[in-house]
């Protein structure tokens, strides 16, 4: 039995044109916001199950922008060398002030694998090697989140003389 398709009703064509320029118009009122900045100011471990490693990272979260941002929630993702290292997710709920910073903190874990894949790259580098990072993540309770990613480079250690 062949299907046979209807054009749409001149009544819904206009009630779907309508509801998206309402829909873009939305969303084109909203403004840009300037990126958050992140950095990490604490490290401190936590315990871990059988071979896998557990940090709690306290992170800085600067918005620079003229509204507060509230969350509820956090994913974040590290990566030195461009390898992934580690993940973490916090249910935390808050509110970043508007020009203002908060302190987060998110449990991280990393696995067996990860560590044994970043040690073999570690290997392989030459004192005074500069070390990629990068440090990226979502704030969540918002339409879409408020994403954030820095990076930079860290220096290998220099082997120290006696």
């Amino acid at each position: 039995m062949p299907l046979s398709i209807r054009p749409l009703s001149p009544h819904l064509l206009n009630w779907l044109l309508c509801w998206s320029l309402l829909a873009m118009t939305g969303c084109s009122s909203l403004s840009p916001r300037d990126p958050l900045n992140i950095s990490v100011v604490g490290i401190e471990p936590l315990a871990g199950q059988g071979m896998e490693m557990r940090f709690s990272v306290t992170l800085r979260v600067q918005n620079p922008n003229d509204g507060a941002i509230d969350f509820d929630g956090i994913a974040l993702e590290m990566e030195i060398n461009d390898q992934p290292l580690a993940t973490g997710v916090s249910n935390q709920k808050g509110q970043v002030p508007r020009f203002g910073e908060s302190l987060i903190k998110v449990p991280l874990t990393i696995s067996a694998y990860s560590m044994l894949r970043q040690a073999m790259g570690a290997s392989a580098l030459k004192p005074g090697q500069q070390v990629s990072y990068e440090l990226s993540g979502k704030l969540g309770g918002s339409l879409l989140g408020e994403r954030f990613s820095t990076s930079g480079n860290l220096d290998w250690p220099t082997t120290a003389r006696p």
